[in-house]
């Protein structure tokens, strides 16, 4: 698990008096961008950012980029706006729980009921893992395209993943949640995703809600 706290930035056209904490980090970016003091500049970048980029490509970028540079600088420089503190919170099979500050405190502001999202190949690959762990044939059937739909049912699916081949099902489904974050393709309302040896999983999206077509 991890916490990372993420400034999520959004610019008023009113302006607001002069503050401390992330108004100020912005102010100096700011400036270090129009000075050009690109190294002052990614020290206020996070460790993490760091961690990835190093200080010598981050100038470099900077450098090849004066344009976008100073556009930056200039639509940072005096800026006041409402600003929203958040922290996102990943747990589980990469689920992420978002809260934000309100007057002092810290509040959940994902929802919470949803436990079974299909608005991406990503997000519906981990709720139907997380539909089999929990045994919920039942809602495993939302994942079953509208072909092979009308032949399905609870009691089939359950049979499909526990009967005679369970063991290669179980060993399928543990492949699939280690390579859970492996890159998808999506081209219109097809995806797949290659993961493990030789396995794709291939994805179609039907009314809305992605479902999944072939697990190998």
């Amino acid at each position: 698990m991890r916490v990372s706290l993420v400034l999520a930035i959004v610019l008023a056209v009113a302006a607001c008096g002069r503050s401390k904490g992330p108004s100020q980090t912005l102010d100096k970016y700011g400036r270090a961008l129009k000075n050009h003091d690109f190294g002052a500049a990614y020290d206020l970048m996070s460790s993490s950012f760091r961690g990835k980029v190093s200080r010598e490509d981050y100038v470099r970028m900077m450098r090849d980029n004066p344009r976008e540079v100073d556009e930056t600088a200039e639509r940072l420089r005096g800026k006041r706006g409402s600003m929203e503190v958040s922290a996102e919170f990943e747990y589980g099979l990469g689920d992420n729980m978002r809260l934000v500050q309100e007057d002092g405190r810290w509040k959940i502001a994902s929802n919470p009921l949803g436990f079974y999202d299909q608005s991406s190949p990503k997000a519906a690959l981990r709720s139907f893992i997380r539909a089999y762990r929990l045994e919920r044939w039942d809602v495993m059937l939302r994942f079953v395209p509208n072909t092979y739909r009308e032949k399905m049912d609870a009691t089939k699916m359950k049979s499909q993943f526990t009967g005679a081949s369970k063991e290669q099902m179980e060993a399928l489904i543990n492949t699939l949640e280690a390579n859970v974050e492996e890159p998808i393709i999506e081209r219109g309302n097809d995806a797949r995703m290659s993961y493990g040896d030789r396995y794709t999983v291939q994805f179609v999206k039907e009314d809305s809600a992605w479902k999944l077509k072939d697990l190998d």
